[in-house]
């Protein structure tokens, strides 16, 4: 498939006024402007008619498939809420990817999603980098794991204090939280001793400490949902005491606390912005915050937190940071490059690259004039819208 006569923005290089994308198999095959096409080219050719050409979109932080759409309880199941410490729960276990947000991520030019548990317990569980086309989830993964999720502030609060049960208040939620990372360090250190002598013996199998294992090790990155700014800074400081990969998620009033987050080179997946303040924590919220911490230094994505903001609005989500201040190839590429590139699936999405996987979209307008449309979507070369 040959996509030509758009402006191409590959994200990892000057956007071209007039160019094309060349697709072979599942892969990016060329990319480069209308002079440099393929000579001889003799296969399927969509023009894009002055149109733009991007990479698939990648939402960094959502909960698709995991909370059912309009089917209540029946089909949520992204809290396992009876328990404040899961890190042994996966994503791919609860996922149903025939759930109709997947084919309204599609057909919003969202082609590769981060999913997992909600934010109810401290230590929630094991996210999974998904595309968003299929029927089977096993065949749908980029990566699983991709992320351990932790919860700081009021969410995980609330949920015990209706239980009357630990933890209500901020220091227990970061006791919960060291507590089990140190549990996982020794169990390992146990386990590798027992590896390097057999006279040592091997720890009785955990599932909740083998599942934080690599967390504790920086093998796995840490995703700590954290709106305000004193729960931004609990996030900073229990991940340097354990040596953490951290992201921080949702990062409401990062702003307040841009430099920190700068000089400690921590990402921020900010979002979602297309909801009212529902919680005392969200007061702070700003559409400025993804522009001020991009200004700082900081590495930003943008996602919808999906069902919090339907999925195929993550463009508009991207669109009004931009109208918070952000330059509009930034917000294009929190939503692209810098998305895969905080997940850490760069090496197969997020650019026009050759080589990479083939999910493009195709607009007749820039993606954020929403007075256009997105006219093609491919997901690993085949066409989904």
């Amino acid at each position: 498939m040959l996509i030509q006569n758009g402006v191409v923005h590959p994200m990892d290089a000057p956007m071209i006024p007039r160019g094309f994308v060349l697709l072979e198999g599942d892969k990016i095959a060329a990319v480069g402007p209308m002079e440099a096409l393929p000579a001889g080219y003799s296969g399927e050719v969509l023009d894009a008619e002055g149109g733009h050409i991007l990479p698939g979109f990648i939402d960094a932080h959502c909960h698709l498939g995991l909370f059912g759409d309009a089917l209540g309880f029946e089909a949520d199941d992204g809290n396992e809420s009876t328990d404040p410490c899961t890190p042994q729960l996966r994503a791919v276990d609860g996922v149903n990817p025939l759930d109709r947000g997947f084919r309204e991520a599609r057909e919003g030019g969202v082609t590769t999603v981060l999913t997992g548990p909600g934010s109810a317990n401290p230590i929630a569980g094991q996210f999974a980098a998904l595309k968003t086309d299929g029927r089977w989830v096993d065949e749908m993964v980029v990566k699983a794991p991709i992320a351990m999720k932790f919860a700081l502030g009021e969410n995980p609060k609330s949920v015990y204090n209706d239980r009357k049960e630990t933890p209500v208040t901020r220091m227990a939620t970061a006791a919960i939280i060291r507590e089990n990372l140190a549990k996982a360090q020794e169990y390992q250190d146990k386990q590798s001793k027992a590896e390097e002598d057999p006279d040592e013996d091997v720890p009785d199998y955990d599932a909740k400490l083998e599942a934080l294992a690599p967390v504790a090790t920086g093998a796995l990155p840490a995703h700590f949902h954290a709106h305000r700014a004193d729960d931004i800074a609990t996030a900073v400081r229990i991940s340097g005491e354990f040596g953490l990969k951290l992201v921080v998620v949702h990062g409401t009033e990062g702003y307040l606390v841009p430099e920190l987050l700068a000089q400690a080179n921590v990402p921020v997946i900010t979002g979602p912005c297309l909801t009212d303040r529902s919680k005392p924590e969200l007061v702070g919220q700003t559409l400025s915050n993804p522009a001020r911490l991009r200004a700082a230094g900081v590495k930003v994505a943008i996602c919808t937190d999906h069902p919090e903001t339907p999925i195929q609005y993550l463009p508009l989500c991207a669109a009004m940071a931009v109208r918070g201040g952000m330059e509009p190839e930034d917000a294009l590429a929190a939503i692209t490059r810098d998305a895969a590139e905080i997940a850490g699936i760069s090496k197969r999405v997020g650019t026009l690259t050759p080589g990479k996987d083939a999910d493009v979209v195709v607009t007749s307008g820039h993606p954020f004039d929403w007075n256009g449309e997105i006219r093609a979507v491919f997901l690993s070369g085949k066409r989904v819208r």
